[in-house]
Parts: structure tokens; C-alpha cells; sequence
């Protein structure tokens, strides 16, 4: 049977790794943010009652939404 150290960690009966990920504090919902992440587009969304919605867009899927909003909002 193996004992957890210090060392290693948690350990099950059967020799696993049992310690979990570490968390990542919790920064709140922020403002509407899209970036240039590489090749895509990426937007960040905050939703009513917490969390955020996360996209990622082409250039051509953020143009043709820009359009798209464009043509709702006037």
C-alpha cells in the first residue's frame, strides 16, 4: 500500500495521483473584450447572472457578425 509524502502527494490504494488541479481564482465578469489570439478573433462575452460567453472567430465570422449587428442596431 503506498502512503502519501510530502514529495509525491496524495496517493490512492492503487498508486494514483489523486491531488486535484489547482484553481483558478475567480476574476469576475469584466467588460466585453474581443483580442487577437494568434490567428482567430477571441470574445469574451459577460452573461447576465455571472460567467462570460467565449468565442472564438475568424476574421471572416467576425466581419460577417459585425455586419450582422450592424444591420440589427441601425
Amino acid at each position: 500500500m503506498n502512503a502519501p509524502t510530502a514529495s509525491s502527494g496524495a496517493v490512492d490504494n492503487a498508486g494514483r495521483d489523486t491531488r486535484m488541479a489547482a484553481m483558478k481564482p475567480r476574476t469576475g465578469d469584466g467588460p466585453l473584450e474581443v483580442t487577437k489570439e494568434g490567428r482567430g478573433i477571441v470574445m469574451r462575452v459577460p452573461l447576465e447572472g455571472g460567467g462570460r460567453l467565449v468565442v472564438e472567430l475568424s476574421a471572416d465570422e467576425a466581419s460577417a457578425l459585425g455586419d450582422a449587428l450592424k444591420n440589427v442596431v441601425g
